[in-house]
């Protein structure tokens, strides 16, 4: 008997229909002798509608009374669900974040869960139970319902997972498992049987929507089997595993061509070259859970550079207001915000062991006109900010360059 954690999303919950279908694939795992904890998203879009009324009630709601509001979604979900099992003659129990005990910091919208008492699923899943929870949600230590961020069920069930010591957390979506790169971008795209952790966790951060980062970052450190699968065929599915699984590591120097089109450019101009006042710019920032991805800064003339760093478009009025104050108090200039851009990657463990990826890359771009904003690396990932209008363009270019179509 295995312990299996699935997990749907909000597409695959999006209607009475879609969470019937959801029940007879969970009484199907459990038929085969499994323990079975099933982790919702809200109906598709649900969030969203939740959002525009709390921001039609303020401009800037309390957080803590946004987050009690946006969490609901997921409560809807996780009941009729289990009313359905219980209908269908599976036993079934519903748990909200707080009643499982997703305990959380207090960084409202954005919370990082500490730890998870298990301690009332074990119990549940000894009487043959099945356990429904709901995903994207905690409590803090004042007992304030918190959430995740968007994408976080995926984190809500891999964590659920590590502390229960799960067999494997299946991650049920509405794609048969990760592909080189979007198929309603590239026709040819390719779906791969099994990706590493670290590839997957830099193609999450790059834009790729299958998984949340943070939950690829949590199953890499408890060594979370995940299984990226179709909540609508039986067929695909992608296996995220350890990197000295994966035997054919040599054969591909780049797995998949990414685009995030969520990025905003912020440049610092004419500001003072003096030690600290990088510390000034992001620190304020940090304080207000704004995460920096790519950052550059010019060289120096006459003791002054321009500093330029991205951030999700959703957090950009934020921080514009931020940094805006920080500009006046370091004697900087002017402050510059662009939003019409997109960041474009390619990402493989092979990049490590393989010279001249990056050239090909920037060559490949060059070739189509598009300007390269941005650049930055890791060893096994090249992002460059390119402007929005070129994304679809570089996307396709770079699948064809690297030789990741089905042909190959």
């Amino acid at each position: 008997m295995a312990l299996v954690v699935q997990k749907y999303g909000g597409t695959s919950v999006g209607n009475l229909d879609k969470i019937a279908n959801v029940a007879k694939r969970v009484i199907l795992t459990k038929a085969e002798g499994n323990d079975v904890v099933v982790v919702l998203s809200a109906m598709s879009g649900e969030t969203d509608r939740l959002i525009q009324l709390a921001q039609k009630a303020a401009e800037e709601p309390d957080p803590r009374e946004y987050d009690s509001l946006i969490s609901t979604g997921e409560q809807v979900t996780v009941t009729l669900l289990a009313i359905l099992l219980n209908r269908m003659g599976c036993p079934a129990k519903s748990f909200l974040g707080f009643q499982v005990r997703v305990r959380t910091d207090q960084a409202f919208k954005k919370a990082r869960i500490v730890d998870v008492d298990t301690d009332a699923i074990r119990a549940e899943l000894k009487k043959g139970v099945i356990v429904v929870v709901a995903g994207f949600q905690g409590v803090d230590p004042e007992n304030n319902i918190t959430t995740l961020g968007r994408g976080g069920s995926d984190t809500s069930a891999v964590a659920l997972a590590a502390a229960l010591k799960a067999d494997v957390c299946d991650i049920y979506t509405d794609v048969d498992g990760v592909y080189t790169t979007d198929p309603n971008i590239c026709s040819n795209a390719r779906r791969l049987s099994r990706i590493t952790y670290d590839e997957m966790l830099e193609m999450a951060r790059a834009g790729a929507k299958v998984l949340q980062p943070r939950s690829v970052e949590l199953a890499k450190k408890f060594n979370v089997p995940v299984c990226v699968k179709s909540s609508f065929t039986n067929e695909g599915g992608t296996l995220v595993t350890r990197e000295e699984m994966d035997m054919d590591m040599e054969k591909e120097v780049v797995a998949g061509v990414t685009y995030d089109r969520d990025q905003a450019k912020i440049t610092v101009i004419h500001v003072p070259d003096r030690p600290g006042v990088a510390a000034r710019l992001f620190t304020p920032l940090s304080q207000h859970n704004i995460i920096v991805d790519m950052i550059i800064q010019n060289a120096s003339i006459q003791g002054h550079t321009d500093l330029t760093f991205t951030v999700s478009r959703k957090d950009i009025r934020e921080a514009t207001r931020i940094i805006s104050q920080v500009v006046q108090e370091v004697g900087a200039e002017k402050l510059e915000v662009d939003d019409n851009v997109a960041k474009v990657s390619i990402i493989g463990v092979g990049m490590i062991s393989h010279a001249g990826v990056a050239a090909l890359m920037f060559e490949t771009l060059a070739r189509e006109g598009i300007n390269i904003m941005m650049i930055s690396t890791s060893e096994i990932k090249v992002s460059c900010v390119v402007e929005a209008k070129y994304t679809e363009l570089a996307v396709t270019v770079l699948h064809d360059a690297f030789g990741l179509g089905k042909e190959n």
